[in-house]
């Protein structure tokens, strides 16, 4: 195995493991899942920017693993086509959809190119977290209320807040110079 390639696995671990760090400290918690972390996203989107696809789309799915042993939340139907549901599309591809801000984020580079990928990326966690809540965790929508609606509300109250902390996080770090790496 090659130097370069033993410091970016080195270096997406560290991120993996300060990712799962900061997802331990909850701000905001919802009853069914999701929630408001320190920032915790904000490791998983500087592997996006600073690293090949693969690399960052594989640290991002790792995370989801991770979370669905550290904060897995069972979903209301108990049967396996529920539970795959919810493993697929609240952690794995969620969390996956991470990893492709920095794809996003190449036609416009720089800053604007973080906001951009970093942005539509959280916008495609927020997707998979909608659908699923349509699909699996509608049961819980209050009468008079669809699927559709309580998903938006639902995902939207700790999407919304989760991805500003985060973005915020990654665009003040990217301002700090770092010795022989290209900033942003």
């Amino acid at each position: 195995m090659n130097k370069t390639k033993v410091k970016t696995m080195a270096e997406c671990s560290l991120m993996l493991a300060i990712a799962t760090l900061l997802s331990i400290v909850v701000v905001y918690q919802l009853p069914f899942g999701g929630s408001i972390t320190l920032c915790s996203m904000a490791p998983l989107l500087y592997v996006a920017f600073h690293y090949p696809l693969k690399w960052s789309v594989l640290t991002s799915l790792a995370f989801g693993l991770l979370q669905v042993l550290i904060a897995f939340f069972p979903p209301p139907a108990q049967n396996l086509l529920s539970f795959t549901g919810v493993i697929l599309l609240d952690y794995l591809l969620a969390y996956g959809a991470l990893g492709i801000a920095g794809l996003l984020s190449r036609p416009f580079g720089g800053v604007k190119g973080m906001l951009v990928g970093g942005s539509l990326s959280i916008v495609g966690r927020f997707l998979c977290h909608f659908i699923s809540g349509i699909i699996i965790w509608g049961v819980y929508a209050p009468e008079g209320q669809s699927a559709a609606q309580y998903s938006l509300i639902y995902n939207g109250s700790f999407m919304i807040g989760e991805g500003i902390l985060s973005m915020a996080a990654l665009i003040a770090f990217a301002k700090i110079p770092l010795k022989g790496k290209v900033s942003l």
